[in-house]
């Protein structure tokens, strides 16, 4: 079972495509977000409705762009991580690399960089043929999504506002991420909803 569980995650299979309330088929500002299954870096498969009632953070990853380096490389990302999962927050990385391209990993290859990186995700998820990433209209690395404790798509756009790769600017920029979470966790509105997403394209097939 393992053994199937690692061909679906180098496949980057989708286990489960969902009935999404928006007519397009794809995620929608102030919609439900639309549900996926798809397998992380253990073999293990996770459903977005796996994480009903929680709230959950979508970062689109390629730890080989340069945009996402600045990220990582300053430790930003992974203290963002490590702060909202212990506030219950899940956090999933997902990358759409192919097969091949750059971002894509696999098995210890993969168990080695998260370790490298000092990634504290609550999930590394692949989706090496694109279905998710496609479905959630994601471009760049990082591309970052907000779902509230509904289900609802709360925010979608870039980290911050600052298009850089330069690390001293997050501390001058505004993180529209943590921004998000704190307002949706609080029970207020999210004041920025979208943003302009910047960084690598994704590494689509």
């Amino acid at each position: 079972m393992k053994h199937t569980a690692m061909i679906l995650f180098a496949l980057g299979v989708l286990l489960a495509v969902p009935g999404n309330t928006n007519a397009s088929g794809v995620a929608k500002l102030d919609a439900p977000a639309p549900a996926f299954t798809l397998v992380d870096q253990n073999g293990k498969s996770h459903s977005l409705t796996d994480f009903n009632g929680k709230m959950v953070v979508l970062e689109w990853v390629n730890y080989d762009c340069p945009f996402v380096r600045k990220h990582y490389n300053s430790g930003n990302m992974q203290k963002l991580q490590k702060d909202y999962t212990a506030r219950g927050v899940v956090w999933l990385s997902v990358s759409s690399s192919a097969p091949g391209k750059q971002g894509y990993f696999e098995g210890d290859e993969l168990l080695k960089r998260m370790a490298k990186e000092n990634a504290v995700p609550t999930a590394y998820l692949a989706d090496a043929d694109g279905t998710v990433g496609k479905l959630y209209g994601a471009k760049t690395t990082p591309h970052m999504y907000v779902i509230d404790r509904e289900g609802v798509l709360v925010y979608m756009g870039g980290i911050d506002d600052i298009a850089s790769t330069d690390v001293d600017d997050i501390a001058k920029s505004k993180n529209y991420v943590s921004a998000s979470l704190d307002a949706a966790m609080s029970g207020k509105d999210v004041a920025v909803k979208t943003s302009k997403p910047y960084g690598c394209g994704v590494k689509y097939r």
